[in-house]
């Protein structure tokens, strides 16, 4: 069983940064495709970026392209999100989610029509306000 746990998210100000954390503990997460959303009050989960672990491949929403970044550290067993220039409309909840499928990863997968990762994290809260 594997077991997903965020951390890093808090207050920030527009333009500034953060990195949030996916620890995973009970199996390798090299073994499976990496999925970040986010859900904002009154507003359905999004999917913000995902890498599926065949081969590296990553995608991102278009509202995040060029701002933020996937990475794993496979020695430490965990998935990095790197956000630089927040915006307050990326404020929410951010989850990280993982699949066996080793080539879980696309635009539609992010949709509202995918979101089927095995194993969902609890969520950590990131707020960009002034």
């Amino acid at each position: 069983q594997l077991r997903l746990v965020e951390s890093g998210g808090g207050l920030v100000q527009p333009g500034g940064s953060l990195r949030l954390s996916c620890a995973a503990s009970g199996l390798p997460l090299d073994r499976y495709s990496i999925g970040w959303y986010r859900q904002a009050p009154g507003k359905v989960r999004e999917g913000v970026s995902c890498e599926r672990t065949s081969d590296g491949y990553t995608y991102y929403t278009d509202s995040v392209k060029g701002r933020f970044n996937i990475s794993r550290d496979y020695a430490k067993n965990t998935v990095y999100l790197q956000m630089n220039s927040l915006k307050p409309e990326d404020t929410g909840v951010y989850y990280c989610a993982a699949d066996p499928n080793r080539y879980y990863c696309s635009a539609e997968i992010l949709s509202s029509l995918g979101q089927l990762h095995d194993y969902w994290g609890q969520g950590t809260q990131v707020t960009v306000s002034s």
